[in-house]
């Protein structure tokens, strides 16, 4: 294991970050050394929502095509700002993509970190945000104007997509200050989120998006009964079979308390010592289960436990999760200090690392 940390660290050192992206695509227009505005599907969608309005409402193509242009606008503004994967000289200092990871490392104050981020960074967001809105927007807009169910679908599941790269970010700042991860994780980590910010895309999310969408609406399905976690695990195990590596994280990390609790927190959509009252009320009054109907009653407060579909609810109880969690990790208290999407995130990126370390080893 030893010969495996030291083979990754010289590895990581040695290679410059622009070597992973092609010179010549870099030099192609003022978007292609940045934000990537549209992947090809997402062209692909938006070219077809065009030509059936143009057949079916063409009185709708022009406000379309002016949100669209503010959009391209945006990132053509963000796109013009110092690459972080580039050497670059500010003002005060030279600032490397290699000074960069080593900065986020370092940081361990808590708090809100946004005036010590890049401030492409923090127009990256904005981009993000105003992106997953317009595609939401697309996407009522092809259902009322009846373009088809496929189309709505599609640019759903889209603006699902960008929900979780618009999380990653949060996922991987709380990840690179975890000091118990291996140092060369939270390198690989941060080396993540600085392509995340240059490009307001990311890989390990595209992999892992359609997966924790499928888990929120298996949580939508299963309702398990409030007061007990009995039989949880095995029913989101028969639910959710299409992803070998959710199973894998199931088997493997349940048995651990955070990971658990954080799956409680998920499931229930309520914090852990919301979880604790309730189970400790329904212990004394003696009853084993009650339904979500029931929940506000019990605890004494207004709790939203109805589940929808609607990205805005997703992120929304992410947020409470996240910065519970944030909380008792630095108050040290009882209870998750990592949120479910930091454990499932963090687990695929150490199999895809064990899977390159083999690959690297089996040559």
């Amino acid at each position: 294991m030893d010969a495996k940390k030291s083979l990754l660290k010289s590895e990581f050192t040695s290679v410059d970050l622009n070597t992973f992206f092609d010179e010549e695509d870099k030099k192609s227009d003022d978007l292609s050394a940045g934000i990537v505005l549209y992947s090809a599907h997402e062209q692909q969608l938006i070219g077809e929502v065009i030509n059936k309005l143009w057949k079916q409402d063409p009185e709708r193509v022009e406000p379309l095509q002016k949100r669209l242009d503010h959009l391209e606008h945006l990132a053509r503004a963000i796109a013009k700002f110092p690459s972080l994967l580039e050497r670059s000289t500010l003002t005060a200092s030279v600032r490397t993509p290699q000074s960069l990871i080593e900065s986020l490392i370092a940081n361990q104050y808590d708090g809100d970190s946004m005036l010590h981020l890049p401030s492409k960074a923090s127009m990256g967001k904005g981009y993000l945000v105003a992106k997953i809105h317009t595609f939401s927007s697309i996407a009522k807009l092809a259902r009322s104007a009846k373009l088809g169910e496929a189309l709505a679908s599609g640019f759903e599941d889209l603006t699902v997509s960008l929900l979780f790269t618009l999380m990653a970010e949060d996922v991987y700042l709380n990840l690179i200050k975890d000091t118990s991860l291996d140092i060369d994780v939270r390198r690989e980590l941060a080396t993540s989120l600085i392509i995340l910010w240059e490009h307001s895309s990311d890989q390990n999310v595209a992999d892992i998006a359609p997966v924790l969408q499928s888990v929120w609406k298996a949580r939508r399905e299963l309702a398990p009964a409030f007061g007990t976690m009995v039989g949880t695990s095995e029913l989101l195990l028969m639910s959710i079979k299409m992803d070998e590596k959710w199973i894998k994280f199931i088997k493997q990390k349940l048995g651990e308390a955070d990971v658990s609790q954080a799956m409680e927190e998920f499931l229930f959509g309520l914090s852990y010592e919301q979880v604790q009252k309730l189970r400790s009320t329904l212990r004394e009054k003696k009853i084993p289960s009650i339904g979500r109907d029931e929940v506000s009653n019990f605890l004494g407060q207004h709790i939203k436990t109805d589940i929808t579909l609607d990205y805005r609810d997703f992120y929304l109880l992410y947020t409470v999760r996240r910065d519970n969690a944030r909380a008792r990790k630095r108050l040290n208290l009882e209870g998750p200090k990592k949120t479910l999407e930091d454990h499932f995130i963090s687990f695929v990126m150490e199999l895809n690392r064990e899977k390159q370390i083999n690959d690297v080893y089996a040559k």
